[in-house]
């Protein structure tokens, strides 16, 4: 039991429910793990992909923490921008 547990600086969600997978949440993610590798933050940020978050209306949805910033209509320029400011541009104090 020497294993530690690791606790990101930020986490982003990417809902991948069935509504949100089809309008492109998983490729999210995986724009996601690949701007972290690329950045060199694996440790500080992690993607967590989520089940179902209840607002399918709004697919796909990325929730960015700790900013409690919720991104409805989430495409890949959308999400470069948000990862800019709510990861890059926003340093936890």
């Amino acid at each position: 039991m020497s294993k530690s547990f690791n606790i990101p600086d930020k986490v982003i969600y990417v809902c991948t429910g069935s509504k949100c997978k089809k309008k492109g949440g998983k490729d999210l993610s995986k724009l996601f793990r690949g701007m972290i590798k690329e950045m060199d933050m694996k440790g500080q940020v992690e993607v967590i992909k989520t089940d179902c978050t209840d607002r399918c209306d709004f697919a796909p949805v990325v929730s960015m923490q700790p900013d409690n910033a919720w991104l409805p209509y989430t495409d890949e320029q959308k999400a470069k921008q948000a990862f800019q400011e709510h990861i890059l541009n926003n340093t936890v104090k």
